[in-house]
């Protein structure tokens, strides 16, 4: 993928981003001398063995071996594509990326996303002109929207109608086609098709780029369903998508906290009052991938449910999905409305201030976590506590080994009123466990071969390449690695500016990836001065090996032999 945008680009993308502020806004770093540390996102652990190098702008996990670039830990911490990751690094420094067809999604795809940014502009333009307009604008203005948060969330209309949309986008069999496969048509037994949003105030839903990829609709009358999603689509899978992400993500530069609630218009009622990053789900309960990409985009999540049975049971579906992914450095909370309250309404009576008091109140996953098994149980009794533990053994098996997993176990013996090595019995684990070991990175006692040093040196300090001198001969040594050196060289010679994320990009997707990276850990213990002066020197008696292999060879082929060039090499040669 990398071929398809110009590798300059992605050089000076990489001078202008900072890896520190990219990780730093996902998982907290804390400075550790020179390099910034923190607990890995990749695996757990207990201790820091995360490391994120502002020099070298490459991060590393001695633990589990993680590294790379920050494309690369976008790649693998917000699961996005290569393409998604230059997106998401260039939008962040303002670049725009150039666009080919190769980089661009497929044909396909861009047709659909394009439709629906048109097909969402209608919806607006609908709101702003149609003749029955007045009866969607009298319900904003009851909710007490302002026209500020119903343009920034782009809240249209669908006019009453079977075909309006079919009509303006549907000109021909290629465009019904595009607008069946976009879910904003529908058909009936006797096979009339028509469109699927009629009378309804319309919500689009964008994906994280800020792309529409759906639709909600509501109806203002007692039409049913009173809310309609977009059906699954090429672009659209609401179990993995959340209404009002990327209005919060654009919000805050760093996303301290999400709070996740039910609807549209709580997101929407919140925003308007200040309260800038709450997210829904879209008419479903919170999945793994929910949570997941939640936990990419802060490190604490709060969940608010209505007070009554139902929002009970769904904030319980919720901590269920939850377990596997308990502890490392995220937080979640749980919240729960009065009776007959919803954010909506709450945010209407007592403001931003008053919301955010309640939201600073929410409840600890921990204590409602057992909050809940014992709400089931007589905990004032023997028989009451033991059947605690057998309720929470279940769960507790699923989530991850780690301190969090520990003092769990630890809340729950002294909820239990028992102790850890009791507990320990009946939850199949020994009263005492070996204490993890980290695995340190070590680098060889191998001698080190010139070759591999020099592009060493090169990797993790480019700006030493102004040390080397002539080098023009060296291509012709059969040297493991002297193509990677010579390549690195002349790179740099052309682009001064590159640094170490810059050379590992440009080896992504190449037989030598995996070899650079490896280089670009390595431990180097000496200065910069002493590195420069390696350099030169390395790279000076690779030069004077390459021309005395070659005088030898001319000198071994006999002069009578020599052509006229050669001979005027070999003069040069002796000089």
């Amino acid at each position: 993928m990398a071929g398809h945008i110009p590798p300059q680009f992605i050089d000076d993308l990489l001078t202008r981003v900072d890896i520190v502020d990219i990780v730093d806004a996902r998982v907290p770093l804390k400075k550790a001398g020179k390099n910034l540390h923190a607990c890995c996102p990749f695996h757990n652990e207990k201790t820091p063995s995360f490391t994120v190098s502002p020099d070298k702008q490459f991060y590393h996990c001695f633990g589990c071996g993680a590294h790379g670039t920050a494309v690369s830990f976008l790649m693998e911490y917000d699961q996005m594509s290569f393409p998604e990751s230059i997106q998401e690094l260039a939008d962040s420094v303002g670049m725009t990326v150039p666009t080919t067809q190769s980089f661009s999604a497929s044909p396909a795809k861009k047709n659909l996303y394009d439709l629906m940014d048109r097909v969402s502009q209608y919806y607006i333009q609908q709101l702003q002109t149609h003749p029955q307009r007045a009866i969607f604008l009298d319900y904003l203005k009851q909710r007490g929207l302002s026209a500020q948060v119903v343009e920034k969330f782009g809240i249209g209309m669908a006019p009453d109608g079977w075909d309006n949309v079919l009509k303006v986008f549907g000109t021909d069999e290629y465009n019904r086609k595009q607008l069946n496969e976009a879910g904003l048509l529908s058909s009936n037994d006797k096979g009339r098709t028509y469109d699927r949003f009629r009378n309804r105030l319309m919500f689009p839903i964008r994906d994280r780029r800020g792309r529409v990829i759906g639709f909600g609709g509501r109806v203002l009358d007692d039409s049913t369903p009173k809310y309609l999603n977009s059906p699954e689509t090429p672009i659209f899978h609401k179990g993995s998508e959340l209404y009002g992400l990327f209005q919060a993500r654009k919000a805050h530069r760093k996303l301290d906290k999400v709070i996740i609630v039910e609807g549209y218009m709580d997101v929407i009622a919140l925003a308007d009052h200040g309260v800038t990053n709450a997210v829904a789900t879209l008419g479903t309960a919170t999945t793994p991938d929910h949570l997941r990409q939640l936990m990419r985009s802060s490190p604490e999540i709060i969940f608010c449910f209505d007070g009554d049975r139902a929002g009970r049971e769904a904030a319980w579906r919720a901590a269920e999905n939850a377990l596997p992914m308990l502890g490392g450095n995220h937080q979640l909370k749980f919240m729960f409305l009065a009776d007959g309250e919803d954010p909506d309404s709450v945010v209407q009576q007592y403001g931003q201030q008053g919301f955010n008091d309640l939201v600073a109140d929410a409840k600890n996953y921990s204590d409602f976590f057992f909050d809940t098994l014992e709400s089931q149980l007589d905990t004032s009794s023997m028989d009451g506590r033991a059947r605690l533990v057998e309720t929470a053994k279940p769960y507790l098996k699923h989530i991850p080994a780690g301190v969090y997993k520990d003092m769990l176990e630890q809340q729950l013996a002294e909820r239990a009123q028992t102790s850890l090595s009791v507990l320990a019995k009946h939850l199949d684990k020994s009263p005492t466990t070996k204490p993890t070991t980290t695995k340190k990175y070590k680098p060889s006692n191998n001698t080190i071969s010139p070759v591999r040093m020099a592009v060493t040196i090169l990797l993790q300090h480019p700006e030493l390449h102004t040390a080397v001198g002539v080098f023009d001969k060296i291509a012709t040594l059969e040297l493991p690695g002297i193509g990677i050196l010579v390549k690195m060289l002349e790179t740099l010679q052309q682009f001064p500016h590159l640094n170490t994320a810059a050379l590992l990009e440009r080896a992504r997707d190449t037989e030598h990836e995996a070899h650079l990276q490896k280089l670009a850990l390595q431990s180097l213990s000496l200065s910069s001065d002493e590195l420069k002066h390696e350099l030169a020197g390395m790279v000076q008696q690779l030069q004077q090996q390459a021309i005395e292999l070659r005088h030898a060879y001319l000198v071994q082929k006999g002069l009578r032999n020599l052509t006229v060039e050669e001979r005027q090499e070999i003069q040069l040669l002796n000089i």
